[in-house]
C-alpha cells in the first residue's frame, strides 16, 4: 500500500511535532482512497505522560470518525512524533496499533522536524511494514489544508 499526503498535510504534521516538542504530538489522518487531505490534532493525554508515548483514546477515535464523516471522507490512520528518536515504530506503537490504519511518524530532533515515514500493522499484529509515503506537488493557486483543531 501507499499513502499520499495532500497539499499542506506534511507541513501540518511537521508543525504539530515542533509545537509539542519535547513531547509527542498525535493526530488523525483524514481523506479517501489513500490520499490524506486533512489532519485533526488530538490531545496527548497518556497516563505515562506525553514525552515518550501517545494514545488514541476512544473519545478521540469517535471525534476523528465524526470529523471525517463531516468532510465526506474516511479516517485513514493516525500520526505522531518521535522527539529525539528516529521515525520508526516502537514496541509501544506496535502494542497499540490497529491493522487497517496507516501510521505516520515524524522524527523531531532538538525541535526541528526531520524524517517522516508511514507504517501499516500486519494483520497478525506481529510487526509493522513500511508503507510508501508520497507528497502532493505544491501549486501556487492551491490553498494548503490547515490542521483541524
Amino acid at each position: 500500500m501507499a499513502l499520499r499526503l495532500g497539499d499542506g498535510v506534511r507541513e501540518a504534521i511537521r508543525a504539530h511535532g515542533v509545537e509539542t516538542y519535547p513531547n509527542e504530538c498525535c493526530g488523525a489522518l483524514i481523506g479517501r482512497d489513500g490520499v490524506v487531505t486533512a489532519t485533526l490534532a488530538l490531545a496527548n493525554m497518556t497516563e505515562e505522560g506525553p514525552r515518550r508515548r501517545f494514545l488514541v483514546r476512544p473519545q478521540d477515535y469517535r471525534e476523528a470518525e465524526r470529523r471525517a464523516s463531516e468532510l465526506g471522507a474516511e479516517l485513514l490512520g493516525f500520526y505522531h512524533s518521535h522527539p529525539d528518536h528516529p521515525a520508526r515504530p516502537s514496541q509501544y506503537d506496535l502494542d497499540h496499533a490497529w491493522p487497517f490504519f496507516s501510521y505516520v511518524i515524524v522524527s523531531v530532533k532538538a525541535g526541528v522536524p526531520e524524517g517522516m515515514t508511514s507504517w501499516r500493522l500486519r494483520e497478525d499484529r506481529s510487526a509493522f511494514d513500511a508503507e510508501d509515503l508520497t507528497y502532493a506537488q505544491h501549486h501556487t493557486d492551491s490553498h494548503p489544508a490547515a490542521p483541524l483543531h
